[in-house]
């Protein structure tokens, strides 16, 4: 499976897509859309943020972690302009607080991190939106429709879907490794542990910023593990693997770019030449997706990359009685922003084909 492989209907208008919450995975979505195959089919007509319009013009021209905006990003009296074409820009902190029906839009991008349940998705479809796109979990399944890892799953999205997730960034980093490493080999049991680059929900220095007293530390003076439910979103998507899998997360004081530390206990031996033999093949099947390499990395190597994951063969380890240790690559940011744009493309397909008349 490639990346931008779907294909929205060159016959339709372009889709038009809504943003709220425009933080780091919102205006990273918004330059992805511009960076993309699919930029002439997408087109972001409308974006809700609380903050003011001109930090928001600001903060989409210069970004202190992927540079410059590759265009131009302007102020146009109440609206944002990019490249010539202007966006609406609404400033209201709930759901309900936009006119969603009549800016006519085929799908929201619910990127605030804010909500999580089906009552609250529900808000937005309630107040106008006929689709969302969420960009994180669902606090349980069942509070989404359908949860989307692309290169996995994004065939077999239903036609009656209304929210759809794109999981997390480490899910769409881990679960097409683990899914090839159970097909060749068989998994056992799997430990993951994240090493995650701070996040806004951390302060810079000590404060009062969450209930979880880890999180009250300062983000860049500390190594910081937190909780995470990456072993949940990894068997919703692998049921095979139910039971089989635990992980934990460590915040460390870098911008971005994470890694991924998998443990694996596999159904046979293999060696560490036949087990990177497999993850290069893996990634010749999926480019722009999944990536390989042997180089001797650093993490800010991988920044503003587009991959899912980049697997590190250098790190590979095996010891005998189907121990194996592999270690993954991923820009948080990046890749899974492009994952989201992918994410448009493999659901437009979906409903758009429904509603395409057959020739009489």
């Amino acid at each position: 499976m490639t990346a931008t492989s779907g294909v929205i209907s060159s016959h339709s208008a372009p889709l038009r897509i809504a943003i709220n919450g425009y933080g780091r995975i919102g205006r990273c979505v918004l330059r992805a859309i511009h960076e993309s195959a699919l930029q002439d089919h997408i087109r972001v007509v409308a974006i809700n943020e609380p903050s003011d319009l001109a930090t928001m013009v600001y903060l989409t021209q210069f970004d202190s972690t992927h540079g410059v905006f590759p265009g131009v990003a302007e102020q146009a009296g109440d609206a944002l302009r990019i490249n010539g074409r202007d966006i609406r820009v609404t400033h209201a902190s709930e759901p309900e607080g936009v006119d969603w029906w009549s800016l006519g839009i085929d799908m929201l991008l619910e990127c605030s991190g804010r909500y999580g349940t089906r009552e609250q998705f529900e808000r937005f479809l309630k107040a106008g939106c006929p689709r969302l796109l969420v960009s994180h979990p669902g606090e349980s399944a069942e509070d989404v429709d359908y949860t989307l890892v692309y290169g996995i799953n994004e065939h077999s999205i239903p036609q009656e879907t209304q929210v759809l997730s794109n999981a997390s960034c480490t899910t769409n980093a881990s679960v097409p490794v683990l899914a090839a490493l159970n097909e060749h080999f068989g998994v056992e049991h799997a430990y993951l542990t994240t090493l995650h680059s701070v996040m806004n929900d951390q302060p810079l220095i000590d404060g009062y910023h969450h209930k979880d007293l880890r999180r009250t530390r300062s983000a860049m003076q500390s190594i910081v593990p937190v909780s995470t439910g990456l072993a949940q979103g990894v068997e919703r998507l692998l049921p095979a693997l139910s039971g089989k899998v635990q992980a934990k997360a460590i915040r460390v004081p870098i911008h971005n770019v994470s890694a991924i530390d998998l443990m694996l206990k596999l159904g046979h031996d293999v060696d560490t030449v036949s087990l990177n033999g497999m993850l290069v093949e893996l990634a010749r099947r999926s480019p722009g997706l999944i990536s390989y390499s042997n180089h001797p990395h650093a993490s800010i190597d991988f920044n503003h990359n587009p991959h899912s994951v980049i697997i590190d063969g250098s790190q590979t380890r095996t010891n005998g009685d189907g121990f194996a240790n592999v270690f993954l690559w991923f820009d948080n940011e990046w890749g899974f922003a492009n994952r989201m744009v992918d994410a448009i493309g493999a659901w437009a397909e979906v409903f758009q084909s429904a509603t395409q008349v057959e020739p009489s």
